[in-house]
């Protein structure tokens, strides 16, 4: 018996070893979930604090990328790779990149007259370009629709032939239920490059720089 024994218990010590290393492995998950959680929160908030408090607008868009890439993380956290791969890549890759070339190419930190206008007819070129991007913008939510309305638009190849895949589902909404929003987005990226450089240019009057 105690020889019967003595042989036993390697094989019990054997059997509770992947056990006992799959219950610490469920048991560690939650708190490294949580790390990843505070370590991303911080990069949000560090990275939206430089964008209001830098004084130097080029800072202020490598913390406007700061951002983006902790909201990327939380995605990821959340299992939503595709918005994770579209906030990394459209919006800290080309979004910043678009805010950083308006910035250093007109120069809007350097000291202007508003009162002077170089081109007079800068205005009303300015109201025919709008009034034909609001028509761009109607003509293909009206199209966009009747394509989706007769089901030409669900017709959306996968790679992996997936008839009920994560980026269909995302593309039947975005180009059906929401284009409009989607079309509007591009209505908000221009007024947000205007708001760029009215923010950072410097305004000079007759008592000098304000």
């Amino acid at each position: 018996m105690e020889w019967r024994t003595r042989v036993r218990r390697p094989r019990s010590r054997a059997r509770s070893g992947p056990a006992r290393r799959q219950r610490v492995g469920a048991e560690g998950r939650p708190l490294m979930e949580l790390v990843v959680f505070v370590i991303a929160a911080a990069m949000v908030i560090v990275g939206a604090l430089g964008v209001i408090l830098r004084p130097n607008p080029v800072h202020a868009a490598l913390s406007l990328v700061l951002t983006l890439f902790g909201v990327a993380v939380h995605f990821v956290a959340l299992e939503a790779h595709f918005l994770a791969a579209v906030q990394v890549i459209v919006y800290a890759g080309a979004i910043v990149v678009l805010f950083l070339f308006v910035i250093m190419l007109l120069g809007v930190d350097r000291t202007e007259d508003i009162s002077i206008e170089p081109f007079k007819v800068q205005r009303p070129m300015a109201l025919v370009v709008g009034v034909g991007v609001i028509g761009l913008v109607t003509a293909a939510v009206s199209s966009s629709r009747d394509a989706i309305g007769r089901g030409n638009g669900l017709e959306i190849p996968t790679v992996t032939g997936d008839n009920d895949s994560n980026v269909r589902q995302i593309a039947r909404s975005v180009f059906g239920d929401y284009v409009v929003a989607f079309e509007l987005t591009s209505v908000l990226l221009v007024v947000a490059v205007v708001g760029t450089v009215m923010l950072t240019r410097r305004i000079k009057t007759g008592k000098g720089e304000s």
